[in-house]
């Protein structure tokens, strides 16, 4: 299905939302450390309520070591300044998406490894900074999905 990368999140219920999208869509988690939270923490239990045993996460030391597991993969960042619109993409199953943290975004450093083709940008009205982070990983999550026909990933 599809990979979808938190690089160093810190709100827990942005993850725990995601944590569920993914068991729902049946889309692998990756969570790069440092983490802002535990992993075991109450509001991250919380919005993924019963979801976290259903879905695929996997967390990883560096962006380097996930990115080694991920090789196979095609990598997407998505952040504000991307130079594609999320929606403009032909997908395919296996593409990986790569998100920032909430209160800064991703690293000068990681968008040059992805490159400018392959960094994206969901659109907003003029003068808006972002939209929360679970929010913009279930639009390029589900377009993503809707572009392979909602296949099923097997159980």
């Amino acid at each position: 299905m599809f990979h979808v990368v938190l690089f160093e999140p810190e709100i827990p219920p942005n993850t725990g939302n995601t944590i569920r999208l993914c068991a729902n869509t049946g889309a692998v988690l990756h969570l790069i450390r440092p983490l802002g939270f535990r992993l075991d923490d109450k509001s991250l239990r919380r919005s993924g309520l019963d979801y976290h045993d259903l879905a695929d996460v996997k967390v990883h030391e560096t962006l380097g070591s996930c990115l080694t597991q991920l090789q196979d993969s095609r990598l997407f960042a998505v952040e504000t300044g991307g130079a594609r619109r999320y929606s403009d993409v032909s997908y395919r199953a296996g593409d990986a998406f790569l998100f920032g943290p909430e209160t800064r975004g991703l690293p000068l450093t990681a968008l040059e490894r992805v490159g400018p083709e392959c960094s994206l940008f969901i659109p907003m009205r003029q003068n808006c900074r972002s939209i929360n982070l679970s929010n913009a990983v279930a639009l390029v999550v589900f377009e993503a999905w809707r572009q392979i026909g909602f296949a099923q990933q097997p159980v």
